[in-house]
């Protein structure tokens, strides 16, 4: 059967009128229409065996090289693949197939690491029919992207065209399926979205406001998602073999506006405090839910807190047992409940020195990590212990290999330093990036944790230490540069360590796991998000829903929780509390986001007792600024993390900040790929 044929046999299984797939509004994808139409004849045709029935013949009717996934948030962690278009006994599909020993890294630890990947994201033959829709990203800087998102809610991870090639994609797509441009966002192209005559009647006309019609009944239709997080994996995983590769997307549409999925600007993150619902509208594009029809009871419920009781009452948790339940049936969760461990007392410099062999090696740095976990460190131990959790010191280094590093690092300092300061005034005026980042930093660094005795007063010198090591810092890893958030995460640093150099390598490593965050194109808090909102539906189920019932399901609201993980929520000693168990790692690397679950299950009753939609609900997390219990927020996060599991890792991507950092030859920073 050639490709013609084939196309043509699809044609009589689903008829198809041109209007249906008119892209005509884009004069590129015309063209590339009619280019690729004159070069099918060039396409090869694959059997598996030559004397094979006609049934095993394929018709290749596209194919690309160098379209790219990015696994990891760094850039040397690409791998690049070939993608195809395939007919198949009438049926398109999509294959992509990485190529063998691609990537760029030099150690053998990561190429296993990335060939795992490989293995993970390779798609052999995906039906077009199980496609819901593709968007396609253009952004101002970089490389254009596509997002495929299933009919299940899940997505695969973005694809870059190194070489181009995304208008001939769509246009032959055109030839051979049912595809749309969506009437909300003229970026995604549903992909069969016709459910019934009278759908596909609608659709065809193209007429002002029945499309949209079309386009919600067609979500009324086809989008009911009512799995669990588990369920979806486990269907689309027998017929993809790439579940697991995939993220949970979203396919609401909202109300027309401009594409901030393609490039959102970096005021976005520096603003975070005063995200609106028109910030929340314009961002929607990037976490899209995937809404069904049913409907989720709304139920008037009590406070769970009395607005009268006490500070030690309202800092009391409900348990899950007393937790508010829907009067939709909801499974009951069959795993046995599991309670975190009470807070433990800080590590003494007993203990410490305990943990020291005679040459100052750290001799057993999990159990070591496990006492900082469930109690935190002395205050006069700090200065020493974080450096180890920063990644500053290695464990196994002795005293005198500290001792050599901390000088060779301190020239390192002072060489990265003298960059910015012996830039004259004639030179700034020439230097528009310098001036622009040197303002934001003088401004920030003012305002920055100055009710601390330690920054407050005019002339503080503290305060212009900090702004040194801002500036050396954005000449250091100049690509990133410097974002409002960072002076946040490097005030109580520089509190502790009483040395500008110290605090700016401890601060540097810090950025090798939260730099993701500070992203121009925001992958970093994306994914956060993303994987937020995964626990949140396999650890409470009701919330979930009613977050998805109320178009909360960007979790946007958590945005500054997870942007300067919680600095804002808690005092500066609890603050740096809460880090140094973080940064121990030893759960999860991803307890952040863990702690943001069990903070909303925390105040379940009150949100959807009052009926919280987003705007409501912002307002609310900003309000619980100094209203958290810290300790036990911590036991209830652990047992959330025991009790998700293998699960619960299975909801994050790879790659999600804060990752570890990976070990290359480029140095201490693995600088953000160009296309990112």
């Amino acid at each position: 059967m050639r490709g013609g044929d084939a196309a043509a046999a699809a044609e009589e299984g689903s008829p198809r009128s041109p209007d249906l797939h008119d892209l005509s509004d884009d004069s590129d994808y015309a063209a590339a229409a009619a280019a690729t139409a004159s070069d099918h004849t060039a396409m090869r045709t694959d059997s598996a065996d030559t004397g094979s029935d006609e049934t095993t013949r394929i018709d290749v009717v596209y194919e690309k090289e160098r379209v790219t996934i990015h696994p990891t948030q760094y850039g040397s962690g690409r791998i690049s693949g070939k993608l195809r278009l395939f007919l198949q006994q009438g049926s398109l599909f999509l294959s992509w197939e990485p190529n063998e020993g691609d990537g760029s890294l030099s150690t053998s630890s990561v190429a296993v690491e990335i060939d795992k990947y490989r293995n993970l994201y390779t798609i052999k033959a995906l039906p077009l029919s199980d496609v819901r829709f593709i968007r396609r990203h253009t952004p101002t800087f970089g490389l254009d992207y596509i997002i495929i998102v299933l009919s299940s809610g899940l997505a695969f991870p973005p694809f870059y065209f190194y070489n181009g090639g995304i208008r001939e994609l769509f246009a032959t797509l055109k030839q051979h399926v049912f595809i749309i441009r969506s009437d909300d966002d003229p970026n995604v192209f549903l992909v069969n979205d016709f459910q019934d005559p009278l759908q596909k009647s609608l659709s065809s006309l193209e007429l002002p406001g029945v499309a949209s019609v079309a386009n919600a009944m067609s979500r009324q239709n086809s989008l009911s998602f009512t799995g669990s997080v588990d369920e979806t994996r486990h269907a689309d995983d027998g017929r993809h073999g790439a579940a697991s590769s995939m993220s949970q997307y979203s396919s609401k549409q909202k109300p027309k506006s401009n594409d901030p999925g393609r490039d959102l600007s970096i005021q976005v993150l520096e603003k975070f405090s005063l995200v609106t619902k028109f910030a929340r509208d314009t961002t929607s594009s990037l976490f899209r839910d995937n809404i069904g029809a049913h409907a989720y009871g709304r139920q008037q419920h009590g406070y769970a807190l009395d607005n009268q009781a006490s500070d030690k009452q309202k800092n009391q948790y409900v348990t899950p047992e007393k937790d508010y339940v829907p009067s939709a049936p909801v499974e009951s969760d069959p795993i046995p409940l599991v309670w975190g461990k009470q807070r433990d007392r800080p590590l003494s410099v007993e203990e410490w020195t305990a943990f020291l062999d005679p040459e100052g090696r750290v001799m057993d740095s999990k159990a070591l990590r496990k006492k900082v976990f469930y109690g935190g460190i002395d205050h006069v131990l700090r200065k020493e212990v974080w450096k180890f959790l920063l990644g500053y010191h290695e464990y196994d280094s002795t005293y005198a290999e500290r001792e050599y590093l901390t000088a060779m690092k301190r020239a390192e300092y002072e060489a990265i330093k003298s960059q910015w300061k012996s830039i004259s005034a004639t030179q700034a005026k020439r230097f528009t990036k310098f001036r622009e980042r040197k303002g934001l930093i003088d401004k920030d660094v003012v305002r920055t944790d100055r009710s601390v005795p330690y920054y407050e007063g005019d002339e503080n010198r503290n305060v212009v230490v900090l702004r040194d090591i801002l500036l050396t810092y954005s000449f250091y890893n100049f690509d990133l540069g410097y974002c409002q958030g960072m002076s946040d995460f490097l005030a109580p640093i520089l509190y502790i360590m009483e040395d500008e150099s110290e605090s700016f390598w401890c601060f540097a490593s810090l950025m090798e796991r939260l730099g993701a965050n500070f992203n121009r194109d925001q992958n970093g808090m994306h994914a956060q998000l993303l994987a937020l909102s995964k626990l949140v539906e396999l650890l409470d189920p009701p919330l979930h829903n009613y977050f998805r019932q109320n178009d909360c399901l960007n979790y946007f609201f958590c945005f500054r929780w997870v942007l300067i993980q919680f600095k804002r929520e808690f005092s500066f000693e609890q603050i740096m509390l809460l880090w140094e168990v973080l940064w121990t790692h030893y759960l999860s690397e991803h307890f952040h986001l863990y702690l943001c679950v069990a903070i909303l299950k925390r105040y379940r009753q009150r949100i959807i007792g009052e009926q919280m939609d987003f705007d409501t609900l912002l307002k609310f997390i900003n309000e619980l600024s100094g209203q958290i219990n810290l300790d036990r927020a911590i036991q209830d996060a652990e047992a959330l993390c025991t009790i998700a599991g293998e699960n619960g890792a299975s909801c994050i991507p790879p790659g999600t900040p804060p990752s570890m950092p990976i070990e290359t030859d480029g140095g201490l920073y693995v600088q953000q790929d160009e296309v990112l």
